[in-house]
């Protein structure tokens, strides 16, 4: 628990004051031409224009809704954010996408007819950037791949830019091993899921129990270990020595019964029937293999041996329990809805924290790989926040990575991209923007830009794979991975 002293309190009070007013202002702000709209699809848009506007326009890609909740049209992260964007001349526009879920296949149209609107009603922006937060990560870096003449610039913020594919292979093999070691005979559904809710209830049930025992402790260990699922939970909280294991584990627990079951054992269902079938496999996969390349690896051998578990017998149950196949088409769905093939034309940069928990930071790893692959590294860079939470960042982090990006057009090169540098940029913003939201209100925080090179992702698939048809016929992942 935090300790609140008087001064704290104080500047507890100054910052929330700072928050809101800038939140009312931003609601508010003189000058903003405000234009909401419809698309025949049933999305609805928003676009802001303010009185100064420089001829730079913003299109942002809102995440992950859950199905059945609102669904407004989105054109920026947060009001602060919103605020300074606005006051410094750039323009913002975003839609609603036509459904909730995973909903890219109705996001990249619908974004594009926001972009040809803006340019009907508004005037045809002299640079358009790309950017957006988690599914709207994957859909900004998809929006730049399947339309690179559309756009100057793009900004992913805490994306799945790992893609569709890999990203849906690695929680099945979290979910599998899970299924295997803590809940076998239970009729719990890793896949095919029926009864999403029912699913959901019973495989939180199950980590309920795991978690009272050090037996059940190591194995939820193992299941997060075969995802990279970090041990750090809380945003503002330190992040655990690297051999608090415990600590570690207890986090991961957070993760899974907090953020990351509810997407695993039931939204899966979402994107099942989206794509008519299964699209996960994990047929080829060696999961001993795939614990020594996690991030988790010490942490997992030490809790098992601290609960006297047998850990060559569990990877050996693992990788002797029948594997689970993809269905054909619906693969093919997510390869379209959407895998990337490192074709980027225009300056990219990305923004992660390194304690994200739902969409691990080696999603870092696998983009790059493949821009690489491509030749395309030099218009890549790549910026790393230290903070547990997924999408976790102060509007002033934010807004330093939007002014490197806007440096890189300006000048025609990276300037200033390094750690140091973007922590200068972020605390020169002054107290408004240093803030984060918590339960306790708002806090100011400083700028945590950290120098980061995340491990290779576990699990990769994109469009350069050649060496089969499809990813459901792939095999090992690991024989054709080379890391850079």
């Amino acid at each position: 628990m935090w300790r609140i002293t008087k001064r704290a309190i104080f500047s507890l009070a100054i910052a929330a004051i700072l928050f809101l007013s800038v939140a009312s202002s931003a609601r508010a702000q003189a000058g903003v031409t405000t234009i909401p709209g419809g698309l025949p699809d049933g999305a609805t848009y928003l676009l802001e224009v303010p009185a100064n506007w420089n001829g730079t326009l913003f299109l942002y890609s809102h995440g992950y809704v859950t199905p059945g909740s609102a669904n407004p049209a989105q054109d920026v992260g947060d009001p602060v954010t919103r605020f300074f964007m606005l006051s410094n001349g750039y323009a913002l526009a975003g839609s609603s996408y036509a459904t909730t879920g995973w909903a890219i296949q109705q996001a990249l149209p619908d974004q594009i007819a926001v972009l040809d609107i803006f340019t009907k009603v508004v005037g045809h922006p002299k640079r358009t950037i790309a950017w957006g937060h988690s599914l709207g990560g994957i859909i900004t870096a998809g929006l730049i791949q399947r339309n690179p003449g559309r756009f100057d610039a793009a900004l992913p913020m805490c994306g799945v830019l790992s893609g569709g594919v890999a990203t849906w292979n690695t929680a099945l093999d979290s979910e599998f091993a899970f299924k295997t070691l803590l809940a076998p005979g239970t009729g719990l559904q890793v896949v095919n899921i029926t009864n999403p809710v029912a699913n959901l209830d019973l495989a939180e049930e199950v980590l309920a129990e795991a978690q009272a025992t050090p037996q059940g402790r190591a194995r939820i260990a193992l299941a997060g270990a075969l995802s990279d699922l970090p041990g750090w939970f809380t945003p503002l909280s330190p992040e655990p020595v690297p051999t608090d294991f415990a600590g570690q584990e207890a986090n991961q627990f957070l993760w899974d019964q907090q953020v990351d079951f509810p997407f695993v054992f039931a939204f899966r269902a979402e994107l099942e029937a989206r794509a008519q079938g299964n699209v996960s496999w994990n047929t080829g996969v060696d999961y001993r293999r795939q614990l020594d390349r996690s991030i988790g690896r010490d942490q997992v051998r030490a809790l098992y041996q601290q609960a006297g578990l047998d850990l060559d017998a569990d990877l050996k149950t693992l990788n002797e329990t029948a594997r689970i196949s993809a269905d054909p088409e619906a693969v093919h769905y997510l390869e379209q809805n959407i895998i990337f093939d490192g074709e980027i034309h225009i300056p990219v940069l990305t923004l992660h924290t390194t304690g994200d928990g739902l969409v691990v930071v080696q999603n870092e790893s696998a983009y790059k790989n493949v821009v690489d692959e491509r030749g395309n590294g030099e218009l890549l860079r790549r910026t790393f926040v230290s903070r547990a939470g997924h999408c976790a960042f102060t509007p002033a982090e934010t807004i330093a990575a939007v002014e490197t990006l806007i440096s890189r057009l300006d000048t025609g090169r990276w300037h200033d991209v390094d750690a140091a540098d973007l922590n200068a940029a972020a605390t020169a913003l002054g107290p408004t923007f240093n803030i984060f939201s918590v339960t306790q209100g708002i806090v100011p925080v400083p700028p945590a830009f950290v120098e980061f090179i995340p491990s290779p992702y576990l699990r990769p698939f994109d469009g350069l794979n050649k060496d089969c048809d499809r990813g459901f016929l792939c095999g090992n992942p690991f024989l054709d991975f080379h890391p850079h």
